[in-house]
């Protein structure tokens, strides 16, 4: 059907499209979750470990504070005397206890792996620290033997044999301390922009021995979801009127501000209207993908600042960048923390922006773990990124509960980016797409990061609804376990507070799947006690997908 066009309430109603050909079936009921109980629960009863609300003031004076005794923190957890730490983020909990997200620099030049992060009980006592690596940092010298020119040649000859990246540019090579892997050297970070293959902007980190040339990490910083769709009905958006005509800003999420690319690939102009009604509710009137891409960013906003008490993707209160209409027939969506916004082509035929709560959901969550956990883009830290975007996709989908787009734990489902009406991605049983991994195996690290998340969906299904057969909102869902034994959910209210507190306070860029259990197990502990059934319920999920 076409939705009416709906004028500005309290912000602003708008009309965008519902297409019927897009929807995974026709005649869906809406059937309540499998854990109503342990979900109204979890919501009635705060943990004293939970994140605490913190104002962008207030978050502000922590991160001062931190950043001036610095240096007394950096001899607290016992590092050398040419080791400092930069605070990237702080997260304190209801009880007092603070995590201090820390990058760590050596002689001055950036550690790549050496971030880190301090846990301080409200007494400030020391009650741990959680590091990307526990080698020591130290180099012999930070004399490099390679010119930072020959580098440069180098890492934009990378790309091109990798054969993702077109019209490679090199930017100027910056000396680093390489720690992610191994004894820590001297080596230098190379950004290669250009475009790749799909008409999606590239920018390449590769990063180089300083002594030998030897490649030895590289990963993409601009960072997709792969396919998603819109399609919501009649809802607000926040607008601001200036002078005699209204601008997509919203004033009320941190200035969030959407622009038209207008099948371009860079700038765009601000979406402005006379009459503040936005959309008809078709593609083909430009404002429509605006109004999704507001409205889905609106979505993710209030979900992590009610859920989780977090302000803004970064914490800070400032709202984040939507463009859309990106490229030509473009059938992707990403994140580029570059320029703190979300990027969302039109799919085939210029016909389906990819712009629904799932997909704005996705891209913004890449910004939140930029933010804190900054998993690298690549091997298993690579799927762990990549399916934490899902899980809080899911998460605000159900959390928005529109009737034209109910929550599931489907990715894509609308958008038909298979011409089959399937979804792109499925989280109880993820090998159903076709390449997706349902369990960990040795060559999960080989795996492309789209697919290797697939383990950790299927973890969070697990932990959040159980294993077996089970219908929610009119979709019916099977999950497996590897082992064939019985997992029991804990409802998904808990399951996405556990994620959300091993992500922020415990995962680091290194984390692989195994350090995930365990982080997410202290979390579970922090949240609801050791060895409590919630904590059992993550055990025993992880289990089920293989990670022991």
């Amino acid at each position: 059907m076409t939705p009416h066009i709906a004028k500005k309430r309290s912000t602003l109603a708008i009309a965008t499209a519902v297409a019927a050909g897009a929807l995974l079936a026709t005649g869906l009921t809406t059937g309540a979750s499998a854990q109503p109980d342990l979900d109204r629960s979890a919501a009635a009863a705060v943990p004293a470990a939970a994140p605490a609300p913190l104002t962008a003031t207030a978050r502000a004076g922590l991160l001062q504070d931190a950043q001036a005794k610095a240096s007394g923190t950096a001899d607290r957890i016992g590092l050398g005397a040419k080791e400092k730490l930069v605070v990237r983020d702080i997260v304190k909990d209801r009880d007092g206890t603070t995590h201090t997200r820390y990058e760590r620099t050596y002689a001055g030049l950036p550690v790549l792996g050496g971030d880190l992060v301090v846990h301080t009980a409200k007494d400030g006592s020391l009650k741990g620290v959680s590091k990307a690596t526990k080698a020591t940092v130290k180099v012999a010298s930070t004399d490099a033997e390679l010119a930072p020119q020959a580098v440069a040649k180098a890492a934009k000859s990378t790309a091109a044999k990798d054969g993702d990246t077109l019209k490679a540019d090199p930017r100027a090579p910056r000396k680093v301390i390489w720690a992610a892997e191994g004894k820590p050297v001297l080596a230098y970070e190379t950004v290669v922009t250009g475009v790749q293959k799909d008409g999606t902007p590239s920018e390449l980190h590769v990063v180089t021995d300083a002594a030998t040339g030897e490649k030895l990490f590289q990963h993409q910083a601009v960072e997709n979801g792969k396919g998603h769709s819109q399609y919501s009905g009649d809802v607000e958006v926040g607008s601001v009127k200036s002078g005699s005509t209204y601008q997509l800003t919203d004033s009320q999420r941190g200035n969030h501000k959407t622009y038209d690319l207008n099948h371009g690939s860079s700038g765009g102009k601000l979406y402005t209207d006379a009459d503040d009604v936005w959309g008809t509710g078709k593609p083909a009137n430009t404002q429509t993908a605006a109004v999704d891409a507001a409205y889905g960013a609106g979505l993710t906003w209030d979900y992590y600042k009610s859920v989780h008490g977090r302000s803004g993707i970064r914490g800070d209160g400032k709202g984040a960048t939507s463009r859309v209409h990106y490229g030509d027939n473009y059938v992707n969506a990403f994140w580029q923390d570059s320029c703190f916004c979300m990027t969302y082509g039109d799919g085939e035929g210029n016909a389906k922006p990819l712009t629904s709560i799932d997909v704005a959901a996705h891209e913004m969550t890449h910004g939140v773990t930029a933010a804190t956990g900054n998993m690298e883009y690549s091997g298993e830290s690579g799927g762990l990124n990549e399916a934490t975007s899902d899980i809080f996709a899911a998460a605000v989908e159900f959390k928005a509960a529109n009737a034209k787009d109910q929550g599931d734990y489907l990715i894509g489902e609308k958008i038909d980016i298979n011409g089959n009406g399937s979804p792109l991605r499925y989280m109880d049983k993820p090998s159903k797409d076709g390449s997706s991994l349902d369990y960990w195996s040795s060559n999960a690290a080989n795996v492309d990061v789209h697919y290797s998340s697939g383990i950790a969906n299927h973890f969070f299904y697990l932990l959040s609804e159980g294993s077996g057969k089970k219908t929610i909102n009119g979709v019916t869902y099977d999950s497996p376990t590897k082992d064939g034994s019985k997992v029991t959910g804990i409802g998904r209210a808990k399951a996405e507070k556990i994620w959300f507190k091993a992500l922020t306070t415990y995962f680091t860029s290194t984390t692989n799947y195994a350090q995930a259990r365990k982080d997410t197990l202290k979390a579970a502990a922090d949240l609801y006690g050791a060895n409590s059934a919630e904590w059992k319920g993550v055990a025993a999920a992880w289990k089920g997908v293989n990670v022991k």
